[in-house]
């Protein structure tokens, strides 16, 4: 899948930051059936003029048949939107009505209550509820408090893999003057990043995870924001696409944590 997306943003029209939003799976490969509770989401936002428009598109994980786990940076300011979870039929995304109409609508839109634009990578969580229920036999999983604090202190830490899924951009190239992001198709791409570091002081703190993002493992680019990030083989989240270190989608991408008792507080609230 494309690599994580940087912070330069999962709307397009953010600037350049030390930090951005991230977005598609990078070298990684076709998920298949593997994860049909994993969708992708564009999201509309309301012009001052009032003309409603697709703004951006993400991906997210339902944790039941109507409510769906992203990123807080995708749900921000948003005022409706639509999600697919076709697997491998770009076409039947496009003819659906892609990105205006189409999918499966939103009910309604939540983002977590301290998400600050400005700081998004702070408090990155979103959900959305769907206006059609998706019935499958099993869905992603809101992990236990602090899980991933265990992973800090065991040994063999740096063989402690994610499985990272989403729909977004595949490849990224650059020469010195600019980067070109690649197009992706409209299929969902799994990659198996490798834990590189948690709670890093001044830096990401104990709100979100770095992991790895190159040829071997993959990771995460424009257009994967908000998928799930599950432990190990497991479909347990350990937290959501959230940023990157650069526009290249290379090097290293950063997951906004799940497990923390702000957002299992939140999340409690839905009936999670």
């Amino acid at each position: 899948m494309g690599k994580m997306r940087n912070l330069f943003g999962i709307v397009t029209a953010l600037t350049l930051l030390a930090v951005t939003p991230a977005s598609a799976v990078t070298d990684g490969e076709l998920d298949g059936t593997a994860h049909p509770y994993v969708g992708l989401m564009v999201f509309d936002i309301t012009l001052p003029g009032g003309t409603i428009v697709p703004s951006h598109r993400c991906s997210g994980t339902l944790l039941s048949s109507v409510v769906m786990l992203t990123a807080g940076h995708c749900t921000d300011g948003t005022t409706r939107g639509r999600v697919w979870f076709e697997s491998n039929d770009e076409a039947a995304i496009r003819a659906s009505g892609y990105p205006v109409s189409g999918g499966i609508g939103f009910s309604t839109i939540e983002t977590h209550p301290q998400f600050d634009p400005s700081a998004f990578f702070l408090h990155d969580l979103g959900l959305v509820i769907l206006d059609t229920p998706v019935v499958l036999p099993t869905y992603g999983v809101v992990p236990g408090l602090n899980v991933l604090d265990q992973l800090a202190t065991r040994r063999g830490k740096q063989d402690q893999t994610f499985t990272a899924v989403g729909y977004g951009l595949q490849q990224i190239t650059s020469n010195p003057r600019f980067v070109v992001r690649q197009q992706s198709d409209l299929v969902r791409m799994v990659a198996r990043p490798r834990l590189i570091q948690i709670n890093v002081p001044g830096f990401v703190g104990d709100f979100s995870v770095l992991l790895s993002n190159n040829h071997s493992t993959g990771g995460t680019c424009f257009g994967d924001s908000g998928g799930p990030n599950f432990i190990g083989d497991s479909n347990v989240i350990g937290g959501v696409t959230s940023f990157g270190l650069n526009g290249n989608c290379a090097g290293t991408g950063g997951v906004y944590r799940v497990d923390t008792a702000d957002d299992l507080n939140w999340l409690a609230g839905f009936g999670f």
